[in-house]
């Protein structure tokens, strides 16, 4: 029964919420009374349906075999799957909705492996205690005529309203069951805004070592799920505060560098966490993974490039060439997409090129090189150069964000005139082997990187102007 006020809201919202899908549950609670077995929405679909987030992505329960779940839904499901059904998980498609339908378990854990034991359970309880937060551990039953009855024996609602992951199990036993419990909590921290109970924090604390368990692929994907949350730095932060961190993402906690005594520069994590927060603002089409991790990553290369001078100032000379090495070796080992790997290194090790041009002193072949180094990056450099901005004074902030947009300017006005986007040297290769009269092979590709670069140096160049060049170059390679 509902304790507050708040608790009849929060079941008013989920009973709306449900009863959007009203058809779809009650055709699935006909079709697994009639085979005799009992079906329970579980999960983060109850959670989700309670905060009025509810996704067409359903989780059930049911004390039905897979086999028997199959038999059930084979006729009137559009797909059935069987992928998870070594783990007693059955997925359906059905119109929009994608299920997963799995027996009640009440698995064994080795504590050494993230493989469970599997064991069936005969009843809901058993399953609930399983799972890694209270707060996913509420079911509805699903009947003949849709969503019924509420259920909470582990106090999943009160936990919900104020907003606290605790474990069903003692946290010690949960973790040590699945270490990735652990990420997961530092993900809804950033997706759902909630906190961490204290006896979760300790057992975090003490068990963090244990993510060694978890294979690159998994912690990328809780990572990623974090980053795109609503406040991925509560999220990173508690991963850093609480050890997690060091094993997963070791370089980001790595940032944390006391400020010398001369206060010459700020503490680099802090402002790490400040960029991603201004990024996410710029963001104009939903939350954008790329630009996220570059936000976070882009000062990785501070640590190890800090240098106190003579004079007392303290310098990262060629922080973003090293942090993007480092980006790279990060991704690399989290298993990411080689197109991941190169965009977010990429923007690394392009952010601090702007500032060499501070005082807008851009020349239309700088204006070039920018462009044709960021490529389709350019939009998401954009941000995150202005990201970077966090200083205090508000003058200084105001001339480099003025600086940034004549820079913009420059960019629009010229590729009016030129097309930026696919800056090509102005012959082909076919024409530089007509001109020099040379096979296809190695000389052909110095040619054409020449002209290249000869035409970000100068603009277009028209037809007899580039052979007149090229013909120049290639005279004096050969006499050299």
């Amino acid at each position: 029964m509902p304790e507050t006020a708040q608790d009849c809201d929060l079941l008013t919202t989920a009973a709306v919420a449900l009863n959007r899908h009203a058809d779809l549950l009650r055709e699935l609670g006909s079709a697994f009374a009639a085979a005799g077995h009992e079906l329970y929405l579980v999960g983060g679909s109850v959670r989700d349906a309670l905060l009025n987030r509810l996704s067409p992505d359903l989780d059930f329960t049911t004390n039905a075999r897979p086999e028997q779940v199959q038999q059930i839904l084979r006729r009137w499901a559009d797909a059935v799957w069987d992928t998870g059904i070594a783990f007693g998980t059955v997925g359906v498609g059905k119109g929009n909705h994608r299920l997963e339908i799995t027996t009640f378990r009440a698995d064994r854990y080795d504590q050494v492996s993230r493989k469970p034991q599997v064991r069936y359970a005969d009843r809901l309880e058993d399953d609930l205690v399983r799972r890694d937060f209270t707060v996913n551990a509420m079911a509805v039953r699903i009947t003949p005529t849709g969503a019924g009855e509420f259920l909470d024996p582990l106090g999943g609602l009160a936990a919900l309203r104020a907003g606290v992951l605790d474990t069903p199990a003692p946290p010690p036993v949960s973790f040590g069951d699945d270490p990735l419990r652990m990420l997961r909590a530092a993900r809804f921290v950033s997706q759902l805004g909630f906190t961490v109970a204290p006896r979760v924090r300790a057992a975090i604390e003490e068990m963090a070592s244990q993510l060694a368990r978890v294979t690159p692929e998994r912690v990328a994907a809780e990572l990623d799920k974090l980053l795109l949350g609503a406040d991925p730095v509560a999220g990173i932060d508690l991963l850093v505060q609480t050890g997690m961190g060091d094993v997963v993402l070791p370089e980001v906690g790595g940032m944390r560098m006391a400020i010398d005594e001369h206060h010459q520069h700020k503490d680099v994590y802090q402002h790490s966490l400040t960029v991603l927060r201004q990024a996410i603002a710029l963001e104009d089409n939903g939350p954008d993974l790329v630009l996220r991790w570059a936000a976070l990553l882009h000062d990785i290369g501070k640590p190890a490039t800090r240098r106190f001078e003579p004079n007392g100032t303290v310098t990262f000379h060629h922080h973003e060439v090293i942090g993007a090495k480092m980006v790279r070796k990060r991704l690399r080992a989290l298993k990411y997409s080689k197109q991941m790997v190169d965009d977010v290194s990429q923007l690394v090790y392009l952010h601090l090129r702007f500032h060499g041009y501070g005082d807008g002193k851009w020349t239309d072949s700088a204006v070039r090189r920018y462009v044709t180094d960021a490529g389709p990056l350019l939009p998401r450099l954009h941000k995150l150069v202005r990201a970077d901005c966090t200083t205090r004074n508000a003058r200084r902030a105001a001339r480099l964000q003025a600086s940034y947009d004549r820079l913009e300017a420059r960019i629009a006005a010229l590729a009016a005139k030129e097309d930026l986007e696919r800056v090509r040297p102005d012959l082909d290769g076919n024409q530089i082997m007509q001109v020099l009269g040379i096979p296809p092979g190695p000389q052909v590709g110095e040619a054409w990187r020449y002209l290249k670069e000869l035409r970000l140096d100068r603009g277009p160049l028209t037809r007899e102007e580039a052979t007149t060049e090229l013909l120049t170059w290639w005279q004096s390679r050969q006499q050299a």
